[in-house]
């Protein structure tokens, strides 16, 4: 009996070891499925930060097989600034109490595949002792196709933001009105060069609707599907110029907040109109300029090079000849830019196009107003013929928005809404192209009106430029046009 009971506890213990070596063997081999079938990289590493053991997952974002790279030194597959930090990492969680010897790696690591390429990897690490030795566990997760997304769609959200201010700003024309041989000259001209990826240098007097024909470029184009990005360069500060090309990273400059997508990178496969460009910053031409020939720029505050497919039209209301004789603009950037010259015809030489664009004006204001316009008399279509216009069509749609809103039984009020002018006869005014090379005749009155007119204005506004009830306010000018008229015309404030 004694013998039996030594021999059955004998077999009841190797049960036993059979048993739990099945359960140990079984969890081990769950285990294994668990960490095979894991999505994220998982390699362990010993104190030395040699590669230990890994999942396929590891092989898939290291780009090789575990046969060879298991053995070699993980911190080779690490970008050079990230390497001291895992270092530092692994000594900081031997100093954590047991059981909690693990860590979220803030910021993630910059990890490299076999091959070189560089990936970023969210990042965990933990620490563990088998057999007095100690052991760590890291788990990445290549997260650049998420980062790729999120670019996208900060990108495509800039965009959106963009063109909904744009439609905001849209000048109020529906379509280009005019029949003159001076406009017909210049549709003709965008018919030509809209089909193709040439530079256009947009040329005329403020508020000639440099923008509009911008657009009609644009539109008649290969990019129309593609957006139509405005950039005034007169309206940005010259420190922040760069950052609205560009675009910036953020933490790049004092104020930035957060990364920003520029302007060249929102009109990739489109058109970027840049208007008043004589008043870009020397030092910025040269950067405009490797945009135009190589096609690629750097945000500010990165070092990543970024391509870019856009055309580029400019517009500018200045001798862009003097500025490059004078050296406050390149020369190459000129000739870059200068491509296919378009000149827009000041209002003044259009001829009976001043009449059919207040029409056109007077209409639309009264649709939006609920009045009734009558058509245009002879008096008031003899005065808008006669004026000089150095407001150009901007000033004529602010002229009539006036004349609607002043209108009795409804005529048109030009007496507030026009300053007085001086009758003239017509031929003066007539289509250059339509009378052979004829030039107008009276040069030197109209400059004498357009300088009347401006003082007229500003000694109703008590001689200030800007501001609502500023003299440019009541012309319809931008400031720096008026200021700029006055000291082309010799025009001060008296003492």
């Amino acid at each position: 009996m004694a013998l039996f009971q030594i021999f059955a506890a004998r077999a009841a213990a190797e049960l036993q070891r059979l048993r739990a070596e099945a359960d140990v063997r079984d969890r081990e081999e769950k285990l294994g499925r668990l960490v095979d079938s894991a999505m994220d990289a998982i390699i362990e590493i010993d104190r030395n930060d040699t590669i230990i053991l890994m999942n396929p997952a590891a092989e898939k974002i290291l780009g090789d097989s575990a046969d060879h790279l298991i053995g070699r030194v993980f911190t080779g597959f690490l970008a050079r600034q990230d390497r001291n930090k895992l270092k530092n990492l692994t000594a900081q969680l031997d100093s954590f109490p047991a059981g909690r010897q693990f860590i979220w790696i803030p910021d993630g690591l910059k990890a490299r595949k076999s091959d070189g390429q560089e990936f970023s990897a969210e990042a965990t690490l933990s620490r563990f002792e088998l057999q007095k030795e100690t052991f760590y566990t890291l788990i990445l997760r290549d997260v650049n196709e998420r980062l790729d997304a999120e670019k996208k769609i900060r990108a495509l959200t800039y965009e959106a933001e963009y063109l909904k201010d744009e439609l905001k700003s849209l000048h109020n024309f529906d379509e280009i009105v005019g029949n003159s041989s001076a406009l017909k000259q210049v549709l003709q001209a965008v018919t030509q060069v809209a089909d193709t990826d040439a530079g256009v240098l947009i040329l005329g007097e403020s508020g000639t609707g440099k923008e509009l024909i911008a657009r009609a470029i644009h539109n008649n184009s290969r990019r129309q599907d593609k957006p139509l990005i405005k950039v005034n360069c007169a309206a940005i500060p010259a420190n922040l110029m760069e950052s609205e090309f560009f675009g910036h990273e953020k933490g790049a400059f004092s104020g930035a907040t957060q990364k920003r997508v520029g302007r060249f990178a929102l009109a990739d496969g489109g058109t970027i109109f840049l208007d008043e460009i004589g008043e870009l910053p020397y030092d910025l031409q040269v950067k405009l300029l490797r945009v135009l020939q190589e096609g690629e720029f750097e945000p500010v505050g990165s070092s990543q090079t970024i391509k870019a497919d856009v055309r580029v039209l400019a517009a500018t209301n200045r001798d862009l000849d003097t500025a490059v004789d004078q050296g406050r603009f390149r020369v190459d950037l000129y000739y870059r830019l200068n491509v296919f010259p378009i000149e827009v015809p000041p209002l003044r030489t259009r001829g009976d196009d001043v009449v059919l664009l207040a029409t056109y004006f007077a209409n639309k204001f009264a649709r939006r107003m609920g009045r009734a316009i009558e058509p245009l008399g002879e008096e008031n279509i003899k005065r808008l013929k006669t004026y000089g216009w150095p407001g150009n069509i901007r000033e004529l749609q602010n002229v009539i928005e006036r004349a609607v809103i002043t209108s009795q039984s409804g005529r048109l009020n030009l007496n507030w809404a026009l300053p007085d002018t001086a009758a003239k006869p017509q031929a003066e005014y007539d289509d250059p192209a339509e009378n052979g090379s004829k030039k107008i005749r009276t040069a030197k009155e109209m400059l004498n009106l357009e300088r009347n007119n401006l003082v007229m204005a500003l000694k109703a506004s008590g001689w200030r430029v800007a501001g609502d009830h500023g003299a440019a306010h009541l012309l319809g000018l931008p400031p720096s046009t008026l200021s700029s008229r006055m000291k082309a015309l010799g025009i001060k404030r008296p003492q």
